[in-house]
Order: structure tokens, then C-alpha cells, then sequence
């Protein structure tokens, strides 16, 4: 117990130093605006990291038989209540209202993982997806693999493809394939390093299912940019990210099959690249309409919370004390089927 009050002070001391300024400074000004008196209790969620949570997604390809009372005894309980509209039976994901992190597993070649820690709200993507067994699956965005790895929690689609366009990140993606996936379903994921702005183009109507966890303003990681240069940079950079999101988006919809549904998902808070990249879609894409996902998001109301007086086809997490998870941006699509 001490030397874990001495770890969380030496983290205190060490993560407030790294707070950067001239982001909080940007957020302060842009969410106080876009989330009003919501902000305050963000804010103070998103510089405390050791008030933060973490989830732990169960393998279900290397079970460990003692986990799970292990994990009770510690305080978590299963994050997803079984009424949710879609959460397969071998989806296991568990979580406490204490901050803190379970001990990672470090990456074995050969040997399968038992969890994947993550933020609980990365999850909602996945369930909102509803990916059956069979369907042939685009991870857009993959990178680096929660995702993907949850949606083979789910079911086992036909064909799976993980793409993910940078090098460094591509590599780190398929190191996460390799630790959770036996070898025996290797062989429906594929891994590419394409422009995901040119996959409708290249496999135009290929896919039932498709995930753009589009690249985004990861708000929890660009508060502790240790360069302040490097900070200043990326938040002149921003501006340029809708239009990215957007062209992965209207590249999603062109690999999309007729009647397949879409879920873009990003990390930020930030309006102009949630929901008014969304808005932009839905009046330019006339073969997309919403989806409802609030049923979803009923579901799951006791663990996260949310920002009120978004649409019915979309949700956005806010990070709470004791509920500590997102942000986390999702959004759900389908594609008119042919006429």
C-alpha cells in the first residue's frame, strides 16, 4: 500500500509538471464555448491522470481461469449491462469506480495475451458497430488495435481488413494482432498500410461493416505535450483535421455495401471534428442516413456520462470523477440500399 501511495505522489509530481499550457489555454478557451458548465469538471478530469480509469477487455481466445475472481476481489465488475441492443456473450470487459491500472502484459511472440487494457468508452464503437459473424469488416483507422481486437470479441467476420496508413503505427497494430488472435484466425485479417482516403475508390461496396476511428485532437494526451513547439504546431494543425475526417468518411461510404452501416469514432471533444464533421456528411452524402444509437447509450447510462442535447445517431462522452472514461465521440451511419 505505501509503495503504491509513493507511485501515485511521484506520478502526481511528475504528470502536473507536464501539464502544457498553451493547449489548456486552447481547450479552456474552445470547450468552455462549445460545452459550457460542463468544462469545469472535464477539465479537472482531464489534468488529474491519476484520477483516471482503466478497463480491462478480456481475451476471449486465452482465457486465464482465476482473472476473473481475481478482478472481483480487486473491486471491478463487468462494464456492460446484458440489456444493452447488441453485446455478444463472449464480449467481457470489466471495470471499478477506483482510479488505477491493472498490471499490463508485456508482448510475447507466441503467446496470447489474457486482456487488453483500454478507456472503457472505446468500447461503445465497437458495440454500436454490431458486427455479426460472417460479415466482411473494414477497420479503417486501426491502429493500435484495441478496436480491432474488440470487434474479434464480437464475432468472427468473413474477412476482416485492419488498415492503418503510418508506418511506426502499422507495425505496433500488427504486434497487437499477433498477442490476442490465435493463429488459426490469423488468416481473415488482413493488415494493410493504404491511404484510407482511397479505399472506396480502390474496394468500392466490399464491405458490410466499417470503423473510421478517424486520427483526431487526442485531448488526454496533447494536454502533456512535453514541447511546447511541437504543441503550438499541432494545434495550427487542427484546423486541418475535419478535412481529413471528412475524406475518410466519404471514402468509408464508397467501400460500404448497399444497406451497411458505418460508426466514426474519435477521442476529442472538439465539435468540428464530431458532429460537424457528421453534419457535413449527411447533407453532402445523399446515400447515408443516421442511425439511432440512444438505446446504446441508455444502456450504458450508470457508467458513463454524457453531453447533453446531441442527435439521436450520435454520443459523446464526458470524463467524470469516479467515472473517468472518454472522451469518446461515436456516430452511426447506413448506406441506402439500391433501389
Amino acid at each position: 500500500f505505501f509503495l503504491s501511495l509513493k507511485l501515485e505522489n511521484k506520478t502526481k509530481g511528475k504528470l502536473q509538471k507536464q501539464i502544457c499550457q498553451v493547449v489548456l489555454d486552447h481547450f479552456e478557451k474552445q470547450y468552455t464555448a462549445e460545452l459550457g458548465d460542463a468544462w469545469s469538471s472535464v477539465r479537472d478530469v482531464l489534468t488529474s491522470p491519476w484520477c483516471w480509469q482503466h478497463a480491462l477487455l478480456l481475451n476471449r481466445f486465452s482465457r486465464c481461469p482465476g482473472l476473473e475472481s481475481s478482478l472481483a476481489e480487486q473491486g471491478y465488475h463487468p462494464a456492460f449491462p446484458a440489456a444493452l441492443p447488441y453485446l455478444p456473450a463472449a464480449f467481457r470487459c470489466f471495470i471499478r469506480p477506483a482510479p488505477g491500472r491493472f498490471p499490463a502484459q508485456k508482448h510475447q511472440p507466441g503467446k496470447l495475451k489474457e486482456y487488453y487494457l483500454l478507456n472503457a468508452a472505446s468500447l461503445l464503437p465497437v458495440l454500436a458497430l454490431e458486427v455479426k459473424d460472417g460479415e466482411d469488416v473494414l477497420d479503417l483507422c486501426a491502429a493500435p488495435g484495441g478496436k480491432s481486437v474488440a470487434i474479434l470479441q464480437c464475432a468472427c467476420p468473413g474477412h476482416f481488413h485492419c488498415n492503418e496508413y503510418d508506418d511506426l503505427r502499422s507495425r505496433w497494430l500488427e504486434q497487437t494482432i499477433e498477442s490476442f488472435i490465435p493463429d488459426a484466425l490469423i488468416n481473415l485479417v488482413m493488415v494493410s498500410k493504404l491511404d484510407g482516403r482511397k479505399i472506396g475508390d480502390l474496394q468500392p461496396e466490399s464491405y458490410d461493416k466499417v470503423l473510421v476511428d478517424a486520427p483526431c485532437s487526442n485531448d488526454r494526451s496533447w494536454l502533456f505535450s512535453a514541447d511546447p513547439q511541437q504543441a503550438v504546431l499541432r494545434l495550427m494543425q487542427r484546423k486541418e483535421l475535419s478535412s481529413l475526417q471528412f475524406q475518410l468518411l466519404r471514402s468509408a461510404i464508397k467501400a460500404l455495401r448497399p444497406g451497411g452501416s458505418l460508426v466514426y469514432s474519435t477521442c476529442t471533444l472538439s465539435k468540428a471534428e464530431n458532429s460537424d464533421v457528421i453534419n457535413l456528411i449527411l447533407n453532402s452524402c445523399r446515400d447515408v442516413m443516421p442511425v439511432d444509437i440512444s438505446e446504446l447509450a441508455r444502456g450504458v447510462s450508470q457508467e458513463f456520462t454524457f453531453l447533453s442535447g446531441t442527435q439521436q445517431h450520435e454520443l459523446l462522452v464526458l470524463p467524470e470523477k469516479g467515472r473517468a472514461w472518454g472522451p469518446m465521440y461515436v456516430a452511426k451511419l447506413k448506406k441506402r440500399s439500391s433501389t
